[in-house]
């Protein structure tokens, strides 16, 4: 793996793909800089040998062409404040514009260029495109996990254009050395807990977890696609009828394979889709009619602790229930910590998925897990697949 470490970067621009895909609320504040506080240490290297960075990203989903929100200069105070180093912004990713703000930069300097999606051409894979963003550095640095899953042009096709001179940044090598720790190095048992609202989301890594865990435990939404699969009742609980077949395909895998596959036993249900809904706990087959699950219940908390207490890797990847809502965390809140106290007694545990790392994080246990992964679609095509455009294209 060629990393920044393999490069000296004193006089050089450092062209550095990163995610800055992060949240913000109505008045453009960001609400969560995870993103950007893992690419500091890459970029603080760099300036470190005498070089200077040009930083490039997307943000949303911008339709058509540039639009206020989606405006990457919203970044820059957060920016400049974790780096500890002043980050000038330049209009626009490529043209006359990004050119100058280049041509103008000394060592030492940080330009954040423009959203990249304004351009259509980005989500293309647009070969020009990629050669105009190309003339604006010169070492490609990507260090953007999180989009690496896109042949896009900043991830994928640029690399061409710098066939001796590009690298992976230490959030990528991170996430590459730690997701294949888990693939090809884990100590058993091995256990994977997936949750979520769809099994259509999961049913690739469920196939390749069943090749690798011991274990692997369901909850979120997607468990009740297998209770059903099993001929249970679900009442209104989230079921994708189209997938249940698919379901009874993986359980009849997982006994094949001597994986121990856990769906929930009870459940925490609603007559509504609301914090303020009534709750009854109901064993996880015998949903009424009119109610939904909508969290594991205690049985299901005490048997799937019991199971990840028990194992060596871990890896989580989706909540155990409607968490955003105080009255249906509880399950996911147990899981975490869990995962938390396993860790502590040695165990290895990646987190993976939004929705996961959003839990960790707001339940303050991110410094009680092994790693939490930047990049949930990415580190589950990665572990479907075993590679991804953005890597392929460094290393190849």
């Amino acid at each position: 793996m060629t990393t920044i470490d393999n490069f000296n970067f004193g006089g050089k621009k450092a062209l550095i793909r990163v995610d800055y895909n992060v949240p913000l609320d109505e008045h453009y504040k960001i609400t969560d800089d995870t993103r950007i506080k893992a690419t500091t240490a890459t970029i603080k290297k760099i300036l470190a040998d005498g070089g200077s960075v040009v930083l490039m990203s997307h943000l949303g989903r911008p339709k058509n062409g540039p639009e206020e929100r989606f405006s990457l200069k919203h970044i820059v105070p957060v920016a400049t404040k974790l780096l500890g180093a002043n980050v000038s912004f330049a209009g626009n990713c490529i043209g006359e514009v990004a050119r100058d703000a280049v041509n103008a930069m000394r060592s030492g300097e940080i330009l954040l260029l423009e959203n990249l999606r304004f351009h259509k051409e980005e989500e293309q894979g647009d070969e020009e495109f990629a050669g105009k963003l190309s003339s604006l550095g010169d070492i490609y640095v990507n260090d953007a996990f999180g989009t690496a899953h896109r042949a896009h042009a900043s991830t994928a096709i640029i690399a061409k254009f710098f066939p001796n001179r590009k690298c992976f940044g230490y959030v990528m090598s991170g996430e590459m050395e730690n997701i294949n720790k888990l693939l090809h190095a884990a100590d058993k048992p091995f256990t994977a807990v997936l949750g979520g609202a769809k099994v259509s989301d999961k049913i690739l890594i469920l196939e390749q977890l069943i090749e690798k865990a011991n274990n692997i435990i369901i909850g979120g939404g997607m468990a009740f696609t297998f209770i059903k699969a099993q001929g249970g009742n679900v009442g209104k609980s989230l079921v994708e009828a189209d997938r249940v077949e698919t379901a009874m395909k993986i359980i009849e895998s997982a006994k094949k394979k001597n994986v121990r596959l856990c769906l929930p036993v009870d459940a925490v249900c609603a007559d509504k889709f609301s914090n303020d809904a009534k709750r009854v706990n109901r064993k996880a087959g015998e949903i009424q009619e009119d109610w939904m699950g909508l969290d594991i219940g205690p049985e299901s908390e005490k048997l799937f602790s019991e199971i990840i207490m028990s194992s060596k890797t871990i890896l989580w990847n989706g909540p155990m229930g409607v968490f955003e809502m105080i009255n249906f965390e509880h399950g996911t809140k147990t899981i975490a910590h869990s995962i938390a106290s396993a860790t502590s007694k040695g165990a290895f545990s990646l987190i993976g998925g939004g929705d996961s790392v959003a839990a960790i994080n707001k339940y303050n246990l991110g410094s009680k897990v092994s790693y939490v992964s930047t990049g949930g679609g990415a580190m589950l095509e990665y572990i479907e697949s075993g590679t991804l455009p953005g890597i392929e294209a460094v290393e190849n």
